[in-house]
């Protein structure tokens, strides 16, 4: 039986971020100001055709898939690589200590996408922080670091858009972001879990250390549909 992780963002654009998601019974996707994310029931010709029929044109499609799949015609593939996979088992969070964490909200907005520029912790576009639960950390002023949530395929929650600026790096905002988020996942009665590029071996010991465990290696292709 397939676990709901094997195809999390079909999985959460039918459950935890349905209200966000545009489609039909074989193919959903996310409008492209808040993610570039698309979800198949399935990776069958029809499933795709589905897909190809209703996304918007102009703009890159991101699918997590539990393995390579076959890509049929109609679709140019920009990126396939490695993705992790990491999930929290444990009950409790580890301990947090001194927080200096701030909610962010719509007028942080430029400065979130200017730090994620900035970082590339993944797409983050204009309606993005509607997944909800940013949080950051400023300094004179300045947002210097932040994560948040995204995909929700219920019972998980993921942890994402985990970043700091250039200049802060070593203090260990990352790690007291991450304690947080797990806090309010658990006590939301959620599981956290997040992805990680394999080669980010920086991030991944981070992530290790802090109790998540690698379930799966997934596959990420970024597709460009053709007109």
């Amino acid at each position: 039986m397939e676990h709901v992780l094997d195809n999390p963002i079909w999985n959460a654009l039918t459950t935890g971020n349905e209200h966000l998601a545009v489609g039909n019974g074989q193919a959903r996707y996310l409008p492209k100001d808040i993610g570039a994310f698309a979800g198949l029931s399935n990776y069958s010709e029809s499933a795709f055709a589905s897909l190809h029929e209703i996304a918007p044109d102009g703009a890159p499609t991101v699918l997590f898939t539990a393995g390579a799949v076959s890509i049929p015609t109609g679709w140019k593939i920009l990126v396939q690589k490695d993705l992790l996979q990491m999930v929290y088992p444990q009950p409790a969070a580890p301990a947090l200590g001194h927080s200096e964490l701030v909610a962010l909200h719509n007028q942080d907005i430029p400065a979130m996408i200017a730090l994620t520029a900035l970082t590339n912790p993944g797409p983050f576009l204009t309606r993005t922080i509607e997944f909800g639960s940013y949080y950051g950390i400023f300094r004179d002023g300045q947002l210097v670091a932040m994560a948040g949530q995204r995909l929700q395929p219920t019972p998980y929650t993921e942890i994402s858009a985990v970043c700091t600026h250039p200049n802060y790096l070593g203090k260990g905002y990352a790690n007291q972001l991450l304690r947080h988020q797990i806090g309010l996942i658990l006590a939301a009665g959620r599981i956290p879990f997040l992805h990680v590029f394999a080669d980010n071996t920086n991030a991944w010991g981070l992530y290790e250390k802090l109790g998540f465990q690698t379930r799966k290696q997934l596959q990420v292709y970024v597709l460009e549909k053709q007109v």
